[in-house]
C-alpha cells in the first residue's frame, strides 16, 4: 500500500533519526536528490535511500537522541512543505563539508539542540524523490557554543590544529558510506 504525502513526508524523517532502511526504500523515492547534501560526507548525495540513509547516519554521528517534532505540515499536489525542530544532544563531532572535504568539525559539546527548520519535498510515485531546506543554523551554532565565539571556537581550532578534525571527518564519512550499504544491498540488480 503507497504511502500518503504526509506519511512519506514524515517517514523521511524518521529516516533520518532512526536510521531504518526499509522505512527509506518505503518512502524515498529511487531518483531522490537532497539539494542540502552538499555540506554532508559525499555517500549523503547518493540517489534514493542510500543517500538519505547515509545524511541519518552523519546526523545521528554527532547528535544522539534525534527528534523532529513536526509543528506544520502542508500539501499541495506533488509538493509538501513540512515545519519542524531538530532535537537532540550535541555528543559526537559536528562535521561540515564543502566540496566532499572537511570544511568545519565542532567537537562533541553536550548541548542540547533544538533548531527550527521549514523543508520543502517533492514527491513522485508516492515518495519524497526532492528535498530541499531553510534551516536556522545561526540559532544550532548558538546552541553549540561556536556563535558569538566561545570555548567551543578554541576546541574547533585545536581540533583541526591536532588532526582530530581530518580524523573524525574521514570516520563519519566512512559511517555514511557504511549506512548508504545497507540500501544498496537491499536494491535487486
Amino acid at each position: 500500500m503507497a504511502m500518503s504525502a504526509e506519511e512519506a513526508a514524515i517517514g523521511l524523517f524518521t529516516v533520518l533519526a532512526t536510521g531504518d532502511a526499509a522505512l527509506a526504500a518505503a518512502a524515498v523515492h529511487e531518483e531522490f536528490t537532497n539539494r542540502e547534501a552538499r555540506v554532508s560526507p559525499a555517500a549523503c548525495s547518493i540517489p534514493g535511500p542510500a543517500g538519505t540513509l547515509a545524511s541519518g547516519a552523519w546526523l545521528r554521528s554527532a547528535f544522539t537522541d534525534m527528534s523532529f517534532p513536526v509543528t506544520d505540515l502542508v500539501q499541495d499536489g506533488e509538493r509538501v512543505w513540512i515545519r519542524l525542530h531538530m532535537r537532540g544532544r550535541h555528543t559526537g563531532p559536528f562535521v561540515r563539508y564543502r566540496d566532499g572535504m572537511l570544511d568545519q568539525a565542532i567537537p562533541p559539546t553536550g548541548a542540547l539542540i533544538d533548531s527550527e527548520q521549514v523543508h520543502l519535498l517533492h514527491l513522485q510515485d508516492g515518495k519524497v524523490v526532492h528535498h530541499e531546506a531553510v534551516r536556522d543554523d545561526v540559532t544550532l551554532l548558538g546552541q553549540l557554543g561556536v556563535l558569538p565565539p566561545g570555548p567551543t571556537a578554541r576546541l574547533i581550532e585545536e581540533w583541526h590544529a591536532d588532526g582530530r578534525a581530518a580524523r573524525a571527518a574521514a570516520a563519519i564519512a566512512e559511517a555514511a558510506e557504511r549506512a548508504a550499504a545497507t540500501a544498496r544491498a537491499r536494491t535487486p540488480d
